[in-house]
C-alpha cells in the first residue's frame, strides 16, 4: 500500500515507547485484566470447573435493539488498535502488507488457515476438556446472547474482530517491533506466545498454556509463511466453530460442559 507520509527511521527508543503503549491499549492490558480475574477465581471458594467465564454476554438483556448497539459498539472499538497499528506501519513506510495482512493472496490465506484450524481445533478442545476435568480450568461459556435473529451474525463477527486483533498484534506487529529492538528469535517467540497465553488466564491454567502453544505454533507458522493472513483465517474459524458450535450444541450434547 503506497504511504502519504515520508519514510521515517524508527529510533529504538520510539520503537519501545510506541510498542509498551500499543499493547498497554491492547492485549497487555487484557493480560492484566485477565491475571486479577484468574486470581479472583482462585480465591473464590469452590473449584475452578465450578466457575464459569463467559466470552460473549448480553450487555442490555431483555433489550435486543441496545444490546445490539453494544454489541457492534464493542466490537468496532476493540479494533482501534489494529487501526492504529496500521497507522505506525504506514508512517514507517511499511505498511499492513509488511506483515501479511492484505488481500494478494486471499484463497492461499483461506486455505492455510483451514488446514491449521482443523489440527489446532479438535486437539484444543480435548485439552480444554481434560483441563477442566482435572480442576484446572473454569467452564468456559462461548456465547450466552438471546435467541434474537442477531445473534449469530454478531458471534461471527466478534471471531473476526478476535482473530484480527491478536494476529496482527501479537504475531505480525510484535514480532516486527522486538526484531527491530534486536530480540532474538527465541525471546520474541517466548514473548509473543506468553502475551497469548496472558490473556487467556481468566479462563484458568488450561486456557494460559493451551494458548502458549498455539502461540508458538503460530509464530512459527508465521516466521515460514512471512504472512498473518493464514493465521487470522484459522484463528477466523477456531472462534466461529467454539462460538456457533457451542449456541448450536450446549444442552443437546453430553460431552460439552455447561455453566
Amino acid at each position: 500500500m503506497a504511504s502519504s507520509f515520508p519514510r521515517e527511521e524508527l529510533s529504538r527508543r520510539t520503537a519501545r515507547t510506541e510498542t509498551v503503549l500499543v499493547l498497554a491499549l491492547s492485549l497487555g492490558a487484557s493480560g492484566v485484566s485477565a491475571l486479577i480475574s484468574f486470581v479472583g477465581s482462585l480465591t473464590k471458594p469452590g473449584g475452578l470447573k465450578e466457575q464459569a467465564a463467559t466470552l460473549n454476554g448480553s450487555y442490555a438483556p431483555g433489550r435486543p435493539w441496545l444490546d445490539l448497539a453494544w454489541q457492534l459498539f464493542g466490537i468496532a472499538t476493540a479494533l482501534v488498535p489494529v487501526a492504529l497499528v496500521a497507522h505506525l506501519l504506514v508512517r514507517e513506510g511499511a505498511g499492513l502488507r509488511a506483515i501479511g495482512f492484505d488481500r494478494t493472496r486471499p484463497w492461499q490465506d483461506l486455505g492455510r488457515g483451514t488446514a491449521v484450524a482443523a489440527g489446532i481445533g479438535s486437539a484444543g478442545l480435548a485439552f480444554y476438556l481434560v483441563a477442566r476435568a482435572t480442576g484446572f480450568n473454569l467452564t468456559v461459556v462461548p456465547e450466552s446472547l438471546p435467541d434474537v435473529w442477531w445473534k449469530f451474525p454478531v458471534l461471527i463477527l466478534s471471531a473476526l474482530q478476535n482473530s484480527v486483533l491478536e494476529e496482527v498484534i501479537v504475531v505480525g506487529y510484535l514480532l516486527r517491533r522486538l526484531g527491530q529492538l534486536g530480540w532474538s528469535p527465541a525471546a520474541a517467540l517466548t514473548a509473543s506466545s506468553v502475551l497469548r497465553g496472558s490473556y487467556h488466564l481468566y479462563q484458568g491454567i488450561g486456557g494460559f498454556i493451551g494458548n502458549v502453544v498455539m502461540g508458538v505454533v503460530f509464530v512459527l507458522l508465521y516466521r515460514r509463511w512471512g504472512r498473518v493472513g493464514p493465521l487470522v483465517a484459522a484463528h477466523a474459524l477456531l472462534d466461529i466453530g467454539a462460538f456457533v458450535g457451542y449456541a448450536l450444541l450446549a444442552g443437546k450434547v453430553g460431552w460439552l460442559p455447561t455453566a
